[in-house]
């Protein structure tokens, strides 16, 4: 694994958990226990070829390919399609172990993927045989119980990763556009055993409104479906930034949905993360991180179980959901009917929402982002620039728009999704937000963020909640903005809001 900046924050979103669903016509079995004793087996079988080879498993080095035929050799007795990949990186070959399960759809393809080689100093065994002997038995498992899939699964062990995401760089750039589009997920599991463990998540929905924003549409989804299981478990889990530093890397640079879970690297794990997960405060997540002791003896056996469950839950519950279908949606590139100030009682003076092609604006960093999620419009408020950042922001309280009538089937697990952003300056306060709510015969507040006397960059994230409670009424969703408290700069925008039945 590449060194990584660990993001930890919560967020304030009241959206419920967006957890796929197969229908009964799908053929679905339950997640599995994964044998921790059958993974620690591969590790032991990782850590055998490293003995052999010179200590490590390196890109280029003898150990690297002894690995990628093992992993090869199991995949091929337990029935997948496999490949081994060549490409080349700094005068030597370098293979992708890439292996397809028969079945499912073949344009609707979930892969799951780790690194499989070391760095020169070791053997690698956290990073990543962990991930690799993680995602290799639920591949296995995947073959004992027979999975029959709604999608495609395919599974990936990539080369080079240590020299800067060679491999997995190289097989996303010798996709097609047509095969790149068939992927509709991507979850990357790069040292899932580290000894002093945390449990993060990739933060597929910007939630904690850092770093380098959300992962394309659909990571919320997959972020979900991850917490979702520590949460099954009582674990929390903290999110970890979208940097671009292991595998997802390449697939959400060509707009492929990415998620997965990471213990630490060389970050030092903080006072507040030993109270929330043990471990010891003031020491590194891993202290072997690329370094010769990363054996079998580096690695936290409750951590390697808990992911390599969360993995099968991941797995069984995304590869067998039936695909949701659309009930209503809005791109915002015509106008179809949203109302501002519904029902006359908004109090702000400017900044009210409108539909427009937005100008950007800036003070000490984005406020109104200028760019949309998908063609020129979205829902602003106050789209104009003007000289100065608060020309047209939200000022005197509060501003909302309201949704034409959308009249929901009686049955199904409803929900609606949207992009959004809420910006301020460190003059804001708690008083001001962001909020959704969806309008029936009661009226539920859905989505809220806060505001807070910080600043806080614009950055488009990504939210969905549960509307099922409205099943077969018409309702409406309402998107409020408020600066309710004082003269702050405050600046909201939306994009892309969908209402889907499972």
């Amino acid at each position: 694994m590449k060194s990584r900046i660990l993001v930890v924050a919560a967020a304030l979103a009241l959206a419920a958990p967006l957890i796929p669903t197969a229908s009964a016509a799908a053929v679905r079995l339950a997640p599995p226990n994964i044998s921790l004793a059958n993974v620690k087996a591969h590790l032991g079988q990782l850590q055998s070829i490293a003995s052999a080879n010179g200590g490590n498993r390196a890109h280029g080095r003898p150990g690297y390919l002894a690995s990628a035929n093992y992993v090869k050799a199991q995949l091929d007795a337990a029935g997948f399609q496999t490949a081994l990949q060549s490409f080349t990186y700094n005068g030597a070959t370098g293979y992708n172990v890439i292996a397809d399960w028969p079945g499912g759809n073949p344009d609707d393809v979930l892969m799951v993927g780790a690194h499989l080689d070391s760095v020169t100093a070791g053997p690698g065994i956290n990073d990543n045989g962990s991930g690799s002997a993680s995602i290799l038995e639920n591949a296995l498992e995947v073959s004992r119980q027979a999975l029959q899939p709604t999608k495609h699964l395919r599974f990936a062990w990539w080369g080079a990763e240590e020299l800067g995401l060679r491999g997995s760089q190289f097989y996303v750039n010798n996709l097609s556009t047509t095969d790149r589009a068939k992927i509709k997920g991507y979850l990357n599991f790069d040292m899932v055993g580290s000894p002093n463990a945390g449990y993060f998540v990739y933060d597929g929905d910007n939630s904690d409104g850092v770093g380098s924003g959300p992962g394309p549409t659909g990571s919320a989804e997959l972020e979900r479906t991850l917490q979702d299981y520590f949460a099954s478990i009582g674990v929390p889990t903290r999110g970890t930034d979208f940097d671009g530093r292991s595998d997802y890397g390449p697939f959400i640079s060509r707009g492929i949905p990415a998620g997965g879970t990471f213990t630490g690297a060389e970050g030092i794990k903080s006072s507040a993360q030993a109270q929330l997960w043990g471990g010891t405060a003031g020491q590194a997540f891993d202290p072997c991180y690329h370094r010769s002791c990363d054996t079998t003896a580096n690695i936290n056996d409750t951590a390697l179980d808990r992911n390599a469950d969360a993995i099968a839950y991941a797995v069984w519950t995304i590869a067998t959901a039936v695909p949701p279908v659309t009930v209503w949606s809005d791109d915002f590139e015509t106008a179809t009917g949203w109302t501002a100030n519904p029902n006359g009682t908004d109090t702000a003076a400017t900044g009210l929402w409108e539909r427009g092609d937005p100008e950007a604006t800036t003070s000490s960093g984005t406020k109104q982002v200028g760019t949309t999620v998908s063609g020129v419009n979205d829902l602003v408020t106050g789209r104009l620039a003007g000289a100065s950042a608060g020309d047209h922001d939200v000022d005197g309280g509060l501003t909302s728009i309201q949704s034409p009538p959308v009249t929901l089937p009686a049955s199904g697990v409803l929900r609606v999704s949207f992009s959004w952003y809420l910006a301020h300056g460190s003059n804001a306060s708690s008083a001001d937000f962001f909020r959704v709510k969806v309008v029936g015969g009661t009226t539920t507040t859905v989505f809220q963020q806060l505001g807070a006397a910080s600043d806080r960059d614009g950055g488009w994230a990504a939210s969905t909640a549960d509307i099922s409670a409205f099943a077969g009424q018409t309702v409406r969703v309402v998107f409020e903005a408020a600066d309710a408290l004082g003269a702050s700069l405050v600046e909201a925008g939306v994009d892309d809001v969908m209402i889907t039945r499972q």
